[in-house]
This record gives structure tokens, C-alpha cells and sequence, in this order.
């Protein structure tokens, strides 16, 4: 009698989509707990935290030139929302010396990404609840954020952040958390193609362009001690495009070699595939009921402050845009894992793949980024992960299948 009840309860946790929810309460404090026990037991790891306190530091004593802001391991080189956080992390943390309570702070802000993340795969629908139970098997992204401290992880919670609000249909929180997000790490400009094409086609040009105002002006209050005196050095450290990452520490095209890895040539060639992509999704999937990207260009042009939307799948595009951009950048360091780990069990149930398939994927990136150093087989083995999944999510489900089987079954005339 107890086995049957407990067989019918865990069928309902993990197929029944009315106990999702009570499963992701359930994984978000097992994940807690595990959390804890990593900090308790795995020694924690110096990398930057050291310097990011020596930044503030130094910005605390009166320092606003951005070029003379630099500690141990480099220079400041992120834009001034890194340094809010960081200040307050700061105090927090008795200038930085508490290392433990800074580890149980980025803890919880490594359960809120598992939060928010759950949110979204329940908003998003069209994916089995058993799926949530990946997310908390990475062991690299729990290094990530418990064991190393780095500031990509808040940039992540303000991503997904903009992600749900997206979902919501909030799209002026949004923005404001797109800028968030890049106000402390430029990597979330992956998702500035995803949003401009959700807020176009939500309200046409003029409303997406008064977004974007509104994300220029956030970062303009956030930077604005840095930007008032020293405006060159500000915008040159915190948003250098040109900078280019070391090949010793890459996860991808490790295969290339060093002379390939860093020439202008191969930067050429992921910059026009990057975009090549981005054109092809946006006109033969994410626009295909508008009749493709131009003509809701076209449309939009022609009525500018009305949106050309039939359906929007937000956190599809989204996450597709960002897979997209983590595959055509030149260097992924370890820590840069975490800007789309969590997004992976979506996109892979967005496939038609067989489970087996699926699983196999996701296995295979987690295994890539957890080679170190790199190989030239891990970072293979990560290029053609990606480019199977990314192949996938192009012949799969926008919604996902239990969407597609549902839109698909005539309904009843009433």
C-alpha cells in the first residue's frame, strides 16, 4: 500500500505538469543542501576575487580613471554595475576577507538562477517535469559560483531575470534587467538580437527604440562617477570590443591552434557566421508567421509604433540566440559555462532527438567544460554538441512537443 502510494506520488512529481512546481521546490532545496555541503567540503579556489577587492579598493580611496584601476591579476575591464555589486560585496564581507560568507552569498545567488530558471521551463512549457532534475547535476557550475565567486553569476540572474519578464510581457523590466546584466558583464549582449526582435515585433520601432534608450540611460546612472570625469577611459576599459582572451585558458576551437585561434581572419569569420546565423533563425523560424524577418521589417517600417506579433516563443528565442552567440565566440573561458548551462535541458527538449540522444548531448558539453586544461578532443567534442543541438532546435518544436501534438489535434466545434 505505502510502495503504491508512493510510486503514484513520484509518477505525479515527475509527469504531471499540476506537481511541477511542488518538484521544483523540492530541487531547490536538495540543491541547497548540496550547495552547502560544497562549501563545507571543496576548497575554495582563488582566481579574481582578490583583485576585484583590490579594484574596490582602490576606487573607495577616490580613483575614478578607469585605466588606473588595476590589482594582481589585470586591470578593471567591467563595466560599473560589476563594481555596485562588488562594492557592496565588499562591505559585506569585511573588505573582502570573509570568504566564507561571500561563498554562502553567491550560494544564494546560484539557488536564485535555479529559481528563476525553473520559472522559465514552467513558463515556457512543452517539457516533461522530470527534465528540472538536470539542473542541478553540473558539478562545473556549482564551482562556478560556490567555489570561485565569479561575477559572470550575477550577470546570469539578471538575464534570466529579463528572460521572465519577457515571458511575463513586462518588457520595461525587462530592458531594465538586459541592462543590469550588461552592466556587469558584456557577455549579455548575446541576447540583444532575441530581445530587439521580441520588443519589435511586440510594439514596432519607435517603442524598441525607446528601450533602448532606456538601457543606454541605465547605464549611464550606474557609470555615472566614472563617465562625468574620465569618459574616454570609462567606455574604453568597461566595453572594449577589440579585447582579445588568452588561448591557454579557451574551452573552444582549442583544435585550431594558437596562430589560427588568434588571427584577425578566423575573428572575421565567427563575426559573419554569428550574424549568417542569427538572419537565419530570425527569417525562417523565430519570424515565420509574419512572413519571414523582412516583411515584418517591412511591415513594421510601414507602421511604426504598432508590433507585427502573431506568437512570440520568448524563452526559445532567447535561449537560441545566446546558444548561438556562445558558439561563434572565439574564446570561452571556464567560468563562462554558467551563461547558458542552465538553458541546455530547455533547448535540448526543443529537438525532436530521442531522450538518449538528448541526454547524450548534455553529457557531452558537461564533460567539454569539465576537461582541464582543454584538449583539442574536449573542445571537439563541445563544437560538435553545440552544433547538433543547434541543428536540432532548428528542425524541432518552437513549444516544445506536448505544444505541437496539442496545436495539431483538431478541436472540438462547440
Amino acid at each position: 500500500m505505502a510502495l503504491s502510494f508512493l510510486t503514484l506520488w513520484a509518477k505525479r512529481l515527475l509527469f504531471d505538469p499540476k506537481y511541477a512546481n511542488v518538484l521544483a521546490l523540492l530541487i531547490l532545496l536538495g540543491d541547497g543542501v548540496l550547495t552547502e555541503l560544497i562549501i563545507a567540503f571543496v576548497p575554495y579556489t582563488e582566481i579574481d576575487w582578490e583583485t576585484y577587492m583590490y579594484h574596490i579598493d582602490l576606487i573607495n580611496g577616490g580613483e575614478r580613471n578607469y585605466t588606473a584601476i588595476t590589482g594582481p591579476t589585470g586591470p578593471l575591464v567591467y563595466p560599473a554595475g560589476h563594481v555596485q555589486v562588488y562594492k557592496l560585496l565588499h562591505d559585506w564581507t569585511s573588505s573582502g576577507l570573509n570568504i566564507r560568507l561571500a561563498q554562502h552569498i553567491f550560494g544564494a545567488v546560484y539557488l536564485d538562477s535555479v529559481l528563476q530558471t525553473c520559472r522559465i521551463y514552467l513558463g515556457a512549457g512543452g517539457i516533461p517535469n522530470w527534465v528540472l532534475l538536470l539542473l542541478p547535476l553540473s558539478k562545473r557550475l556549482h564551482s562556478i559560483y560556490a567555489l570561485r565567486l565569479f561575477n559572470d553569476c550575477w550577470a546570469v540572474v539578471a538575464a534570466l531575470g529579463m528572460i521572465q519578464m519577457l515571458q511575463k510581457g513586462n518588457d520595461l523590466l525587462a530592458t531594465l534587467f538586459f541592462s543590469l546584466a550588461i552592466s556587469v558583464k558584456m557577455s549579455a549582449l548575446l541576447y540583444l538580437p532575441g530581445l530587439l526582435l521580441i520588443l519589435w515585433k511586440r510594439h514596432g520601432i519607435v517603442m524598441t527604440a525607446s528601450h533602448m534608450l532606456q538601457v543606454l540611460a541605465i547605464q549611464y546612472w550606474l557609470g555615472k562617477v566614472f563617465v562625468d570625469e574620465f569618459p574616454r577611459e570609462y567606455l574604453k576599459q568597461a566595453f572594449d570590443f577589440s579585447r582579445v582572451f588568452l588561448f591557454k585558458w579557451t574551452v573552444n576551437w582549442r583544435f585550431l591552434g594558437e596562430d589560427m585561434f588568434l588571427s584577425q581572419v578566423w575573428s572575421n569569420s565567427l563575426l559573419v557566421g554569428h550574424v549568417c546565423t542569427l538572419l537565419l533563425f530570425a527569417h525562417f523560424k523565430w519570424c515565420r508567421e509574419d512572413g519571414g524577418l523582412f516583411a515584418m521589417v517591412k511591415r513594421s517600417l510601414t507602421r511604426p509604433t504598432k508590433g507585427a506579433a502573431l506568437r512570440i516563443e520568448v524563452a526559445t528565442i532567447m535561449m537560441t540566440t545566446n546558444l548561438i552567440g556562445v558558439i561563434f565566440a572565439r574564446s570561452l573561458h571556464y567560468q563562462f559555462y554558467s551563461w547558458y548551462a542552465q538553458q541546455l535541458p530547455l533547448l535540448a527538449w526543443r529537438t525532436q532527438y530521442p531522450i538518449v540522444l538528448k541526454l547524450a548531448i548534455l553529457a557531452s558539453i558537461e564533460y567539454a567544460w569539465n576537461v582541464f586544461p582543454s584538449t583539442n578532443v574536449s573542445s571537439s567534442v563541445l563544437l560538435v554538441s553545440h552544433i547538433i543541438l543547434l541543428l536540432g532546435i532548428w528542425f524541432g518544436w518552437p513549444s516544445g512537443k506536448r505544444e505541437a501534438e496539442a496545436q495539431s489535434t483538431p478541436k472540438k466545434v462547440q
